[in-house]
Parts: structure tokens; sequence; C-alpha cells
């Protein structure tokens, strides 16, 4: 399980780098917009997967669980500290998966830039101590 953990969290840690690239662009161009919503869609799928993997090598979870129960688990054993702003991540997440809508990217892709990168962060220190 180790291991994989690992495996995971490099896989995080990648993903994560590359959102954060993306956010240094001028959001100007839809192009860029929409690489920015798919690498946070990206990176949010490495994030509670490897908030999981991290759960189940500590004992915690023992079954496959959704985003959403992950998020709460992850919450309630001080894995992350912000569960709301995880849930509303992970809804903004669907969101960008269902429709497309300019305005709602951009939207989002502000949100990724003002928190949920921050969220993210948060997530790679705790998993590296």
């Amino acid at each position: 399980m180790a291991k994989k953990l690992d495996e995971r969290k490099e896989d995080f840690y990648k993903a994560l780098k590359r959102l954060e690239e993306a956010l240094k662009k001028d959001i100007s161009d839809d192009i860029i917009i929409d690489g920015i919503i798919q690498r946070f869609e990206f990176t949010f799928e490495q994030a509670w997967k490897v908030m999981k993997l991290y759960l189940e090598d500590q004992g915690i979870l023992d079954e496959a669980l959704a985003p959403r129960s992950t998020i709460r688990c992850a919450f309630k054993h001080k894995l992350i500290n912000n569960g709301d702003v995880w849930i509303e991540m992970m809804l903004d997440r669907n969101r960008t998966s269902h429709m497309y809508d300019e305005e709602t990217a951009v939207n989002i892709v502000n949100l990724v830039k003002e928190k949920y990168i921050i969220e993210f962060n948060k997530l790679k220190d705790f998993l590296e101590d």
C-alpha cells in the first residue's frame, strides 16, 4: 500500500505543479481558460484519490468511497481543514465536466486562483510532513 500511496502522491504533486504553471498565464484567452479548467479537474481527481489512499493506509478507511464521503472523512481526521471549500471544489469540478458556459468557466478559474490552489497546497504540505 505504501508504494501505491507514494505513486499517488507523486501524481498529485505533478498535477498541482502543472495547474500552478497554467495559473501564471493570461486568462483573457479561451484556450488558456480551457486548459486551466482541465488541469483543475485532473488535480482535483488526484487530490481526492490521494486522500482516500492516505486514509486507507492509516487504517481509517477500508472501502471504496466517492469523493464527497472521502472529503468528509479527510476533514474529520484533520487531513484537510476546510471541508466546505473542498465540497465546493468538488461541485465546481462536477460542473465543469458536464457543461460549458464561458462565464461559469471564468468564475471557476478565479476560484481556483483565489481559493482552491491554497487548499491543494495545504494538502500537499500535509502529505509531505
